[in-house]
């Protein structure tokens, strides 16, 4: 019979086969140019789609979403900056971070001088390109390494932005996968940067294995899987599906979870959500370095999942957290970042988290009268005078606190054990008649 449980996946975890096929997917998204919109995101929504059977949404431009309305829909084909001997010194084709993402087209000829106000670089690391945006303001411009533009010649240069800027749509993916409750675990993973690997494709493609890898579970929550642009695509997800967001019952947003370094948690607004207690409990256990960080209104998506009027039980999951690792929105945020173990690691801990939310309930002890005898049902040793074994001290635990009241993982927090313990203990005791889950007794 087929072993069908979160739990299973563990059994024949194999985190080199697993790293690869992450870093293969990054390795796939990486020449592509996404944006808030357009082609390339549209692009590497379907590109995820042979991981998992995500559906695209196409949402329509000038559609009003709160206090926003959904943009102006925008796509690039070619750009470049051009020297007197037809060469190219600024090159879109050899790295799309050299034109200000949603530049609106431009094709003239300028003196040095006239161009430099559109050029950008970072000075303090003179071999890297930057990453900008003007995503709300219709203007151009060009992003170099300070070392090019230390080489420009000052010269009259012919300047191309081969772009439009027109209505049209914008687009996510999302895949929900049903469980045996409505109740929903929401995943969301912002998709809108071009070549950064660390800074948005990691969180594609964990969250796309993730998804595959519960598809065949059998789960007693839903989960629902968003592939959004940054800020504008939360604020429509929310927006158009406002009625359904009750049925949210914990949430993650995924960002930065390919680099090396240690682990980050930031809390939801709440602070204290169930949501918030899995993932730091499952970290406190997962023998790695972990900080976690209280929520604050910056960073990604969890600004608006957490924004006052929403207020979903949301959290962030990352290493190193945005704009606290020098190649942050730079050209060297690479395929050398990120690492196949570091992606495989991100996704093992995000598996854990999962199995701990889908076994965490509170049970009744049905002999709560001073402790039963577990020894005559090959619960406890038959030798005293020993000291506790483990599995012994989960069983004396679980028993002391089911009283209806104690879920799983406040027993965990309580007692310092693994949850897996704890719910290890649980089972053998429900098999043994001395407890019945809380919700059961209830009815």
């Amino acid at each position: 019979m087929t072993d069908n449980r979160i739990s299973s996946v563990f059994k024949e975890w194999d985190p080199s086969r697993e790293g690869t096929e992450l870093y293969r997917i990054v390795e796939a998204l990486y020449p592509l140019c996404r944006s808030i919109t357009g082609d390339g995101l549209r692009e590497s929504l379907r590109l995820l789609q042979s991981c998992v059977p995500l559906s695209l949404q196409e949402i329509p431009t000038g559609t009003q979403v709160f206090d926003w309305t959904v943009p102006k829909e925008w796509n690039i084909r070619d750009a470049y900056i051009m020297d007197a001997r037809g060469n190219k010194i600024v090159d879109f084709r050899e790295s799309n971070l050299h034109v200000v993402n949603y530049s609106v087209p431009v094709r003239k000829k300028m003196t040095l001088t006239e161009l430099k106000p559109h050029l950008f670089t970072l000075p303090d690391t003179p071999d890297w390109i930057p990453y900008r945006t003007s995503y709300y303001q219709e203007t151009w411009g060009f992003c170099l390494s300070q070392r090019q533009l230390e080489c420009l010649a000052d010269e009259t240069y012919e300047v191309c932005i081969d772009s439009t800027l027109k209505p049209g749509h914008l687009t996510y993916g999302e895949f929900r996968i049903q469980g045996a409750t409505d109740a929903e675990v929401l995943i969301s993973a912002h998709s809108c940067h071009p070549s950064l690997c660390n800074d948005n494709l990691s969180g594609m493609a964990v969250a796309a294995s993730l998804a595959r890898h519960l598809g065949g579970m059998s789960l007693r929550y839903s989960y629902r899987f968003v592939w959004i642009p940054g800020t504008i695509g939360s604020i429509t997800w929310l927006a158009l599906n406002e009625a359904h967001l009750a049925k949210i019952k914990h949430g993650l947003v995924l960002s930065c979870v390919g680099d090396p370094g240690r682990f980050t948690y930031k809390r939801s607004r709440r602070g204290d959500a169930e949501i918030d207690r899995v993932a730091e409990h499952v970290l406190r256990h997962s023998g790695t370095e972990f900080q976690s960080l209280d929520f604050a209104p910056h960073g990604y998506d969890e600004r608006q999942y957490c924004s006052p009027g929403i207020n979903l039980p949301v959290g962030c999951f990352m290493r190193t957290p945005n704009g606290e690792y020098p190649q942050y929105h730079t050209s060297a945020d690479d395929l050398n970042l990120v690492k196949p173990s570091s992606l495989a690691e991100s996704l093992q801990e995000l598996l854990r988290i999962v199995a701990v939310l889908e076994e965490n309930r509170s049970y009744v002890n049905l002999n709560p009268k001073c402790e039963p005898q577990l020894g005559r049902r090959g619960l406890y040793r038959q030798l005293g005078g020993t000291k506790n074994a483990a599995t012994e001290e989960a069983i004396l635990w679980v028993l002391n606190f089911s009283d209806g009241g104690h879920s799983l993982l406040d027993i965990a927090t309580r007692s310092g054990l693994p949850f897996a313990a704890l719910a290890e203990a649980a089972a053998r005791l429900e098999k043994a008649g001395l407890l019945e889950d809380a919700d059961g007794a209830k009815r």
